[in-house]
C-alpha cells in the first residue's frame, strides 16, 4: 500500500501497558495501543511539514514514551479517552513541540466538533438550505428541487440525528466514524420501517384488498388489475423505505387477461357465426387491451410520488409463462418499453425489468419462449433493461427462484409451516455495510491485524442488524395496514397481532453489507491483484467469513442474516471521503474519489465479458443475500447477437446479469450513443447540449438506471461511472 505523502512507520513501544483499557466515549473497553498516538502525531505533524525526516519519527517516538510512562505510574486500569489526550497535549507542551500540540488540539476539536453536528439539525437544516451536494445528491431517485422532495429530506434530517441518538452508542459511533454504515438513517430506526420486499400481488389481486377507506374487490380485466397494481405499488412505498417488486407479474395478470378473452369472446358470438373468426376477434381485441394495460403501468408508475418525495423503487419480473396470455403480457411490457415514454420518446427509469431465462422456456432456439428473449435482447440494446436471471443458478444459489427485492436483494428459499415454499410476501428489515477497505489500511500490511479489525466490525454490525430487527418488532400492524393486514406482506394480521408473526424463523432477512474487495486487495496486493491467486483467495476468504458470521447469526437469533453485496449508489462516496480525510491519497484505494462495489471487477480495466464473468462467479455464493454482475458494452443496437452470446455465456456461470450500453440521446442535433462525461455532469459529445430538457442521459447508477442529468448523484459514483472502461470493442 503506497499512501502519497505520507511517511508514517512501525515503532515498537517499550510500554504497551497490556493490561491497561481505554474507556471510548461510547463506553466500550479497548486495549490502550500506543501506536494509534504515535500515528495521529505523525498526521498532525505531516498537516504541519508535509513528509517526515527519521528525526521527526524519533522525536514523536519520544513522546509517545513519555505518555506510556505517565500513564502507567497515574493509572492502573481503565483510563478514559480525554485523559489520554490531555497527557498527549501536555507532553508535546513539556517538549516544546507548541505547533505541533496546536495541530493536534485543533484536530481533536475538530472531531469533536464533527461529532457534534451530525446530531444538529440545525447545522444539517443549513446544509439543505445552501444544497450541499452530498445532502441533496444523496438518491439519484430524488428530484431536490421539488416541494415533497425538499420535505422528505428535511425530515430526514430530523430522523438521521435523533436515529443517532437511539442507536446503541457504539454503533452510532461506528457509524459517524465510516466504520460501518446503518443505511437508511432517515428513516430507520426513528421508524420501526421494513427495508425491501416482495409483495404478494397475486393474493391481493385474487382476494380484494384496503387502501385508505376503499374496500377493493378483485379486478374482472388486466386494465383493472395493473391500476390496482400501481395503487399498491404506491401505497407499500409510502409505507416502507425500500424497493418493491413484482414476482412472475406475467403469470400473476394472465387469468385477467383471460377475463377479458371471455368477455370480447362472448361479444364476438352475437356478431360473428363462424367459432375461428370468434376467437381470432377475442384475441386481437384481448391482445390490444393487454398492450394498453402494460403502458398504463409503465406510465403509471414513472408519474407517481411516494410520501417521501420519490417515484417507487419498482422492479418486474416476468418471463416464465408459456401460454397465450402470459406471452402477450410479456411482449407488451417489453415493445412498450422499447417505444419509451411521451412524444419524445424517453427512456424509462421505472419499473426495473427482470426477464428470466429458463432452459426448456426460452434459452434456445428449439424453446417455446425464444421469440420473445429475442425481443428481450432487442429491448436490452436500446433501452439498457430488461436485466435477466438465470433460472437454474438462481436456484442453485439462493434455493428457490425468485426476483430480487427491489434491485438486488435476494431472499432465501424458505417453506411455511404446512411446507409450502414461500417467496411473494416476504421483506428485507434493513442492511448494514462494513467499510472494508478502511480496515486494509489500518492493518497497513499486516494481514493478522487486518483479520483482528476485522472481527471487531462484525461485532459491531451485529449489533446494528440485531438492533435493527429488534427496531422493526415495535412497529404493529396499524402503523402500515398495507403491508401488514391488507395483504403485501402476504400473511394478513390483525390490529393487535405482533408484526414478528413475518419476520421470525427466517422468514424475514436482515443484510451485511460489503464494499470495496477490490480495494481492500490493492492496500496488500497492489493494482493488478485480479491475476494473483493468492489475492483473488484472500478477498474469497473475506466474504467467507462474513457468511459463516451471518449463518451463525441466523440460528443465534431466527432471523436470516444474510451477506448482502451493497449497491452504495451513494456510499461509495461517503467511504472514500472519510477514509481520504484519514489516510490521506491511498494509490488505488482512495486516488480513485470512489471505492468499487461489493466484488465487481476494478471499472477501469477492460477484460471481456466472459473473463470479468470468470472472474466474478465464484463470489455470489457466499453473498447471495443480495448481488449482481454487470458488462459495460460499445452500443449494440445493431448487434443484439453479440449480447446473446454474453447472455448464454452466462447462463450456468451467473444468476443475476445487466447490460450497460450507450442510450443516451440529444434532441438538439439527434445523436445517439454515449454522452461525454464533465464535472458538471454530461454533455453531447457531437454538440456540447447538456440541458436535461433536450437530451436523455442514462446511466447504471447501481442496481437501477438514473437521468444524471436531471436528478445529479454524488461526486464519487459520477467518477467510478466516469471511470468504466467497455468490456466489448465494436469490429
Amino acid at each position: 500500500m503506497t499512501i502519497k505523502g505520507k511517511s508514517e512507520q512501525n515503532f515498537s513501544f517499550s510500554s504497551q501497558l497490556s493490561d491497561m483499557k481505554v474507556v471510548k466515549r461510547d463506553g466500550r473497553l479497548v486495549e490502550f495501543n500506543a501506536q494509534k498516538i504515535y500515528s495521529a502525531l505523525v498526521k498532525a505533524k505531516e498537516h504541519i511539514q508535509g513528509e517526515l525526516s527519521p528525526l521527526d519519527h524519533e522525536r514523536i517516538s519520544r513522546v509517545v514514551e513519555q505518555v506510556n510512562s505517565e500513564i502507567n505510574y497515574r493509572f492502573k486500569q481503565n483510563i478514559k479517552i480525554y485523559e489520554i489526550q490531555n497527557i498527549v497535549e501536555h507532553m508535546l507542551l513539556e517538549n516544546h513541540e507548541y505547533e505541533l500540540a496546536q495541530e493536534y488540539i485543533n484536530y481533536r476539536t475538530q472531531r469533536d466538533f464533527k461529532r457534534s453536528q451530525a446530531t444538529d439539525i440545525n447545522f444539517s437544516i443549513d446544509q439543505l438550505m445552501d444544497k450541499e451536494q452530498t445532502v441533496v445528491n444523496e438518491n439519484a431517485n430524488k428530484d431536490s428541487d421539488v416541494f415533497n422532495t425538499q420535505r422528505d429530506l428535511t425530515a430526514g434530517i430530523v430522523g438521521k440525528s435523533i436515529g443517532l441518538k437511539m442507536l446503541p452508542s457504539h454503533v452510532a459511533n461506528a457509524h459517524q466514524k465510516g466504520d460501518i454504515h446503518y443505511h437508511d438513517l432517515d428513516y430507520q430506526p426513528y421508524a420501526p420501517m421494513t427495508n425491501c420486499c416482495l409483495i404478494d400481488f397475486k393474493g391481493m389481486l385474487n382476494d380484494g384488498f384496503k387502501i385508505g377507506n376503499a374496500e377493493v374487490e378483485s379486478p374482472k380485466s388486466i386494465q383493472t388489475a395493473t391500476a390496482q397494481i400501481s395503487q399498491i405499488i404506491a401505497n407499500v412505498a409510502s409505507s416502507q423505505y425500500g424497493g418493491c417488486s413484482a414476482d412472475r407479474l406475467d403469470e400473476t395478470l394472465a387469468p385477467f387477461a383471460k377475463l377479458n378473452y371471455q368477455k370480447h369472446l362472448d361479444e364476438a358470438k352475437i356478431w360473428i357465426d363462424d367459432q375461428i373468426r370468434q376467437e381470432e376477434f377475442a384475441k386481437q381485441k384481448t391482445k390490444k387491451d393487454i398492450f394498453d394495460a402494460m403502458q398504463s403501468l409503465e406510465y403509471e408508475i414513472n408519474t407517481l410520488f411516494t410520501s417521501n418525495g420519490q417515484t417507487p423503487f419498482t422492479s418486474v419480473g416476468f418471463g416464465l409463462g408459456t401460454d397465450w396470455f402470459a406471452r402477450e403480457i410479456q411482449q407488451a411490457i417489453l415493445e412498450n418499453r422499447i417505444r419509451g415514454l411521451g412524444s419524445e420518446h424517453r427512456t424509462a427509469i421505472f419499473p426495473k425489468l427482470i426477464f428470466s431465462i429458463k432452459r426448456g422456456t426460452n434459452l434456445n432456439s428449439e424453446d417455446p419462449n425464444y421469440d420473445i428473449k429475442q425481443l428481450a435482447l432487442e429491448c436490452a440494446t436500446k433501452r439498457m433493461y430488461p436485466d435477466i436471471l438465470n433460472y437454474d443458478k438462481i436456484i442453485e444459489l439462493t434455493g428457490s427462484f425468485k426476483v430480487p427485492m427491489g434491485c438486488r436483494s435476494f431472499l432465501q428459499g424458505w417453506k411455511n409451516e404446512q411446507g409450502k415454499e414461500v417467496n411473494v410476501g416476504r421483506m428485507n428489515l434493513g442492511v448494514v455495510t462494513v467499510n472494508l477497505p478502511r480496515i486494509a489500511m489500518q492493518a497497513n500490511g499486516d494481514m493478522n491485524k487486518f483479520w483482528q479489525i476485522f472481527s471487531e466490525r462484525l461485532s459491531i454490525a451485529k449489533d446494528a442488524l440485531v438492533y435493527r430487527v429488534d427496531r422493526c418488532k415495535q412497529a404493529t400492524p396499524a402503523n402500515a395496514p398495507i403491508l401488514y393486514m391488507y395483504g403485501a406482506f402476504g400473511k394478513r394480521l390483525g390490529r393487535d397481532d405482533s408484526v414478528d408473526e413475518l419476520f421470525k424463523n427466517k422468514r424475514a432477512t436482515v443484510s451485511l453489507g460489503y464494499i470495496g474487495l477490490y480495494e481492500t486487495a490493492a492496500a496488500f496486493y497492489g493494482n493488478d491483484w485480479e491475476d494473483n491467486e493468492e489475492a483473488k483467495n484472500f478477498t474469497l476468504a473475506i466474504v467467507k467469513e462474513l457468511k459463516n458470521n451471518t449463518d451463525q447469526w441466523g440460528d443465534e437469533y431466527g432471523y436470516h442474516f444474510s451477506v448482502y453485496s451493497t449497491p452504495s449508489e451513494s456510499l461509495t462516496d461517503r467511504f472514500c471521503r472519510l477514509d481520504t480525510e484519514k489516510f490521506g491519497t491511498v494509490d488505488n484505494v482512495t486516488d480513485k474519489e470512489y471505492y468499487t462495489n461489493s466484488f465487481h471487477y476494478d471499472v477501469r480495466k477492460n477484460p471481456t465479458p466472459f473473463e470479468k464473468l470468470n472472474f466474478e462467479k465464484d463470489y455470489p455464493k457466499y453473498c447471495s443475500g443480495g448481488f449482481i454482475h454487470y458488462c459495460e458494452y460499445p452500443v449494440l443496437q445493431q448487434n443484439p447477437k453479440a449480447l446473446e452470446a454474453v447472455w448464454d455465456y452466462s447462463y450456468d456461470r451467473v444468476g443475476y446479469l445487466g447490460t450497460n450500453t450507450p442510450i443516451d440521446h440529444c434532441y438538439e442535433c439527434g445523436f445517439e450513443g454515449d454522452f461525454k462525461a464533465t464535472e458538471r455532469g454530461f454533455e453531447c459529445p457531437q454538440c456540447g447540449n447538456h440541458d436535461p430538457k433536450t437530451c436523455d442521459v442514462v446511466k447504471r447508477t447501481c442496481g437501477y438506471l438514473g437521468n444524471p442529468q436531471a436528478r445529479p448523484m454524488v461526486h464519487g459514483r459520477h467518477k467510478e461511472i466516469s471511470s468504466r472502461v467497455k468490456h466489448m470493442k465494436n469490429d
